[in-house]
């Protein structure tokens, strides 16, 4: 089995995200067609986490931060080819490893992926508002 990488990377391109998120099939809700959003989106998260396997991301934690009571894990998103395989548990691993012991680690999941968050442990919460987007 060719092992993974896991690094902090700020610089991550937006073709890489991208592509990584039509990989994993979370293109479906995010604005891949809008080149200029998803580069706002990179330059103003604080903390991405990467997976890499022989150097092509496979999987991206992509959050914001203050790293001492909060952090929002926004994107998770692991190539469809290698989901299953842990990367996506110990990409929440490693991102909340790097917000620090302080930080409570929030997120709103995909319909498609409760599953997989209850079945990693991650607790489920109720009290959680949202005000959608308006475009």
């Amino acid at each position: 089995m060719i092992p993974v990488v896991y690094a902090r990377e700020q610089a991550l391109t937006a073709a890489e995200f991208i592509d990584v998120l039509q990989r994993s099939g979370l293109s479906e809700r995010r604005p891949v067609d809008d080149r200029d959003r998803i580069e706002r989106m990179l330059a103003h998260s604080n903390l991405i986490v990467t997976a890499r396997v022989d150097g092509r991301l496979v999987g991206v934690s992509r959050a914001l931060t203050d790293f001492g009571f909060c952090c929002y894990l926004s994107d998770l998103a692991v190539d469809r080819s290698c989901q299953r395989s842990g990367i996506g548990r110990r990409l929440i691993e490693e991102t909340r490893r790097a917000a620090g012991p302080q930080a409570a680690c929030i997120l709103l999941s995909a319909p498609g992926a409760l599953d997989f968050y209850r079945a990693i442990g991650m607790p489920q919460a109720d009290n959680a508002f949202v005000f959608q987007r308006t475009r």
